[in-house]
């Protein structure tokens, strides 16, 4: 009886770990979504409202979900409390926030380049700027896409079957 436990908690575990690497797999896509998001919603504020990039990254915090919002709340306190540059203050925010989300490293490139360009131009080019990280970000959104439809049920299944092996081998 005591073994039957075991094995069933075994592969509890197991399955569920890989379930929580699926995860992983799914949330990519949706933040790269919600960054999207956010970024035509600045560019919306910036080239139409003409707000001051600190109050709309405020209004952005307050609109997006976590981690974004995290993200966006840091980068508008760093622009009013602290005398930095708009890249360094978008930078120190990226990195705060980075282990938060499930992007990678190409997210992160194409989100820095992005920051050292913001702030700089007439809107008309930020406008620009913009639309080209869009375009880079709808790259590695279908990229996203692809490694989810890949692996996403593999790492569940992978999960669980590594589970009944290990208790196969028990037994």
């Amino acid at each position: 009886m005591i073994k039957i436990i075991g094995a069933i908690l075994i592969i509890l575990a197991t399955t569920w770990t890989g379930f929580e690497a699926a995860r992983h797999f799914n949330e990519r896509p949706r933040q790269l979504r919600l960054l999207k998001s956010a970024l035509q919603s600045l560019e919306a504020e910036i080239m139409y409202g003409h707000t001051p990039l600190h109050e709309a990254s405020r209004r952005l915090a307050a609109q997006m979900s976590k981690p974004l919002s995290i993200f966006f709340e840091s980068f508008a306190k760093k622009l009013t409390h602290s005398e930095t540059t708009v890249k360094d203050a978008w930078e120190e925010s990226l990195t705060e926030v980075w282990k938060q989300t499930a992007f990678k490293q190409g997210e992160f490139e194409i989100m820095k380049q992005f920051g050292e360009t913001l702030g700089r131009h007439d809107r008309v080019s930020q406008q620009k700027q913009i639309q080209l990280t869009l375009t880079h970000l709808e790259r590695e959104e279908a990229d996203a896409f692809d490694r989810q439809a890949k692996y996403e049920k593999l790492v569940k299944s992978l999960g669980f079957l590594s589970g009944l092996l290990v208790v196969i081998l028990l037994m």
